[in-house]
């Protein structure tokens, strides 16, 4: 999902009431996500409930194309990013320069362990990284190494029943290195995190719209002869094909209608994209 949305903060961004334009998955896209609390500028909040201000220092770990790191730069945030891909690293600091952060670094890592002091961090970001590493506890030590006593940190991972959706559309390299190598029951999630340190604050599942459109993207990739080898968020976030087109500007009909918000919230229940928890570290903030 935030791969497809990789240059969301480059552009205006759509309010929660306002209309898509036809045909427009990336739009549509963005307009779902700020129902679902995303990307609140008015507020400076990545994630209702997860403001950053100028005051903090972010660290956005598996970064990928930053969309994290972009919009806690813009709140004027000290910024960290890391990624295990070089290039990853290269585009955000391309993007992250001359922007509102009060300071930004960038460094190549794959978290295990990653290459900063203890309790550096206020606020704390890892969306849909934990899926694609070997050993999920140890990266989660390592986010709760780094952030300060009370320090917020925002997490997810993709829900189960959208990824055992997939697991009879899509090819086998989605579900082998680098891409998905594990599937996160709603409890295990919850577990990982807790196990960890972290005291949960809240939890939401949402992304049925995502679901739909990777189930699109994988019958066109198949009806085309076309494999993904390797990665494929790239694939996915450029791909353009009628059947996404289609289904967005669905989507969007539906969320025009009056009664849109309330189906949506309880699709978003039935078959979710994302898992997403806002946690904090125990103990006494620093003075």
């Amino acid at each position: 999902m935030l791969a497809f949305l990789r240059n969301a903060l480059q552009r205006k961004q759509p309010s929660a009431s306002q209309p898509a334009p036809a045909a427009s998955p990336l739009w549509c896209g963005l307009r779902d996500a700020a129902l679902d609390g995303w990307f609140q500028e008015s507020t400076g909040e990545l994630l209702k409930g997860f403001a950053i201000t100028a005051s903090d220092q972010v660290l956005d770990v598996g970064c990928g194309e930053g969309v994290a790191t972009l919009f806690a730069a813009k709140q004027g945030a000290s910024v960290i990013f890391t990624d295990s891909e070089a290039d990853k690293v290269d585009l955000v600091k391309a993007r992250v320069a001359g922007s509102s952060a009060r300071h930004w670094r960038g460094m190549v890592s794959d978290s295990t362990p990653l290459p900063l002091e203890d309790e550096i961090a206020s606020k704390v970001v890892c969306l849909e990284v934990l899926e694609h590493v070997e050993d999920p506890r140890q990266v989660m030590a390592e986010l709760v190494r780094v952030g300060r006593p009370n320090a917020q940190y925002l997490i997810s991972v993709p829900a189960a029943v959208g990824e055992q959706l997939q697991k009879g559309i899509a090819p086998p390299s989605y579900f082998a290195p680098p891409n998905h190598v594990r599937i996160f029951s709603h409890e295990d999630f919850a577990a990982l995190v807790s196990d960890a340190g972290l005291v949960i604050e809240h939890r939401q599942a949402s992304g049925f719209f995502w679901v739909m459109n990777m189930i699109f993207f994988w019958a066109s990739e198949r009806a085309a002869g076309r494999d993904c080898p390797g990665a494929v968020r790239d694939r996915i976030a450029e791909q353009q094909n009628p059947l996404m087109d289609d289904w967005a500007t669905a989507w969007q009909r539906l969320l025009d209608r009056p009664e849109g918000l309330a189906i949506k919230q309880q699709l978003d229940l039935f078959m979710p994209k994302s898992q997403v928890l806002i946690a904090r570290k125990p103990g006494q903030p620093r003075p």
